[in-house]
């Protein structure tokens, strides 16, 4: 089993590192007319990172959204962090502090939209996690 919730803003870059995942994935919504994703089983939250400003705005609003519902936080097994090493300590800091708050692992990183070898490692090492 494997599902993943993830956000990704218009410029598409996590929604790319999903799309080649090939697993099974919602998006969360972009704007308020979208329509809003709940949780149904337990779920890997993927999440880029915003700017390399202060921690209150490293998590994109939408997830926080996303968070402030019970149902949806008590689900989450863990987090994957796209960011940008331009952000330097910054760098996938959203994934640090979701994991932190949840109490759940941070289980990869990689930066803006991905290579080769991250899609292999996340999509090999989410497969373990979940048989786990």
């Amino acid at each position: 089993m494997s599902n993943l919730i993830y956000f990704s803003s218009v410029s598409g870059n996590t929604h790319r590192f999903v799309e080649k995942l090939g697993l099974p994935a919602s998006r969360l919504p972009v704007t308020r007319l979208d329509e809003p994703v709940q949780a149904s089983q337990p779920y890997v939250l993927l999440t880029p990172t915003y700017g390399g400003g202060p921690e209150t705005r490293a998590v994109p609003k939408q997830v926080l959204s996303f968070l402030r519902e019970p149902a949806n936080r008590v689900l989450c097994r863990g987090v994957i962090a796209a960011g940008n090493t331009n952000f330097g300590e910054a760098y996938c800091l959203a994934g640090k502090l979701i994991a932190q708050k949840l109490d759940v692992p941070l289980l990869f990183r990689f930066e803006v939209f991905g290579t080769p070898d991250d899609v292999a490692v996340v999509r090999e090492g989410l497969a373990k996690f979940w048989a786990n």
